[in-house]
């Protein structure tokens, strides 16, 4: 065995232990005690009798000997040991091993949180089965938390917290803002708070337990890891967990226009709410909202719509307003919802079921543009912010961006995949492959001069489809066009969808 001098002989689990204990605290030779720290760990480990004996002797006050990590990881593997039978005031005991067990209350607080949040949705079947998972995680870190040492339980930690840090940040933080305090707020503002103090806990052990001269690389890989995942971690869960917006009080009656109260399914059974605007042209278009918002935030477009005779179906995406289904703000759920509001469309006796179109905003916009692509029911597309929903619409960014958007690239690609495991939907085409899908059907992309991406993003798409025609507004925000540029988005707006399903009579 390294370290132990010649011809020494070691004691039997039964004999000699507090003689050869004492013999090398007096000594004081670092490599003998390093060797004696690998017999303690093999023959000894965990023994509340032997813990007794080095707090006995005094052995805890020597310095470890730095013969490298092995050495280290040993050291604090035999100051644990000597914890565990609460060691007196006098033995100082290094913090990144003090007590694994309040973090056990910290990491039950959290479970209980996560429980309730993952718990919430579903049948109750799923829910049992979304619980008792989350359950069984818990079991398992808080096992490595107690009998680990510190090499393995500061890694888990900060793993467990990255997750729960996550799950509170993409429920807790989103509710709070729309929806203010409910239970579901508490539950994630609770997970927010425990899932922070388990990642900087584990953090700090996990750089605590590498040797000194790899604490700062160990640090910042930490520190990247747990960003990214962070990042990408609580995306994916507020886009898959979205809080219910309310439909505004303006009704289209408030703006002078007649409107009815429709409701309409989709394919999949859930039930969709709108108001409808009856057209007067024989026309109609199917118009949509963006993420997190509802049909209160497109009034404006479907009374210039309306005005130029068309009828117009504006309407909560699932999950929105007063639409059932589970909301899904990445607008996966968008070929269904659309298709649904063309099927409605076509049994109005007032709309020629020839003479669909569609206009979205934001997530709207990739919405309108992915249904169009499998339904030729839609003659034309007019798309404003319609920038990506799967991480491939972003290729634009490495051309744009150069190494930088390799990178969000990257993250990106982390981000859906993270994803696409939390939700039942499944991910779309992509809106480069949907424009090319559409041809020779019109299309209309409305961009922000004042967001560069969406510029970038619309002109990605046209390579799809060279038939596609790119409107970029200067001076204007993200779907902003009719509000800076009110008179030419309408000029333009309506000869496009004149030229595509006919002119509104003079």
């Amino acid at each position: 065995m390294a370290g132990v001098p010649a011809g020494a002989q070691w004691p039997s689990r039964s004999a000699g232990h507090l003689e050869l204990i004492q013999a090398v605290a007096d000594e004081g030779d670092a490599a003998c005690f390093d060797g004696l720290l690998a017999w303690i760990v093999r023959e000894n480990s965990r023994k509340a009798r032997l813990a007794k004996l080095l707090r006995r002797t005094g052995l805890l006050s020597l310095p470890p000997a730095h013969h490298g990590r092995r050495s280290s990881t040993r050291w604090e593997e035999v100051r644990a040991m000597s914890v565990r039978t609460r060691p007196p005031a006098a033995v100082e005991v290094s913090p990144t091993v003090r007590g694994p067990r309040p973090w056990i209350g910290i990491l039950c607080a959290a479970t209980a949180a996560v429980g309730f949040l993952t718990g919430r949705d579903g049948t109750p079947g799923w829910q049992v089965v979304r619980v008792a998972l989350t359950v069984a995680v818990a079991v398992a870190v808080g096992y490595i938390i107690l009998r680990a040492s510190a090499p393995v339980r500061g890694p888990a930690t900060a793993a467990a917290g990255v997750v729960v840090t996550a799950v509170g940040a993409g429920t807790g933080l989103p509710h709070l803002a729309k929806v203010g305090w409910s239970a579901v707020t508490a539950a994630g503002v609770l997970a927010l708070v425990c899932g922070t103090a388990l990642l900087v806990g584990g953090a700090v052990v996990t750089v605590r337990a590498a040797h000194r001269w790899w604490r700062l690389p160990v640090a910042l890989a930490v520190a990247l890891v747990a960003v990214v995942s962070l990042w990408s971690g609580t995306v994916a869960v507020a886009a898959t967990n979205v809080p219910r917006t309310a439909v505004g009080p303006t009704t289209p009656g408030e703006r002078g226009l007649a409107y009815d109260d429709v409701t309409f399914p989709t394919t999949d059974g859930v039930r969709l709410s709108g108001w409808y605007l009856a057209s007067t042209n024989r026309a109609a278009v199917v118009l949509l909202h963006g993420a997190g918002s509802t049909r209160s935030a497109v009034l404006d477009h479907a009374v210039v719509l309306a005005r130029l005779g068309y009828g117009v179906l504006l309407f909560d995406a699932r999950g929105h307003g007063r639409s059932g289904g589970r909301a899904m703000d990445l607008g996966w759920y968008g070929d269904r919802d659309v298709g649904a509001a063309v099927s409605y469309l076509r049994t109005r006796l007032d709309v020629d079921g020839a003479r669909i179109g569609a206009v979205g905003l934001s997530m709207g916009g990739e919405e309108v543009l992915g249904a169009a692509a499998t339904d030729p029911r839609i003659r034309a597309v007019v798309a404003e912010g319609a920038t990506n929903r799967v991480a491939a619409d972003k290729a634009f960014l490495s051309e744009a961006y150069g190494v930088r958007g390799r990178v969000q690239r990257g993250i990106d690609a982390l981000t859906y995949a993270v994803t696409d495991a939390l939700t039942a939907a499944h991910p779309p085409v992509t809106l480069r492959a949907a424009a090319r899908a559409m041809a020779p059907r019109p299309v209309l992309l409305v961009t922000a001069g004042d967001v560069p991406d969406e510029g970038h993003a619309a002109r990605y798409i046209q390579r799809g489809n060279p038939g596609v025609r790119i409107w970029e507004v200067p001076d204007s925000g993200h779907t902003r066009a009719l509000r800076t540029h009110p008179d030419e988005w309408r000029q333009r707006v309506s000869a496009f969808l004149a030229a595509a399903l006919g002119p509104p009579p003079a």
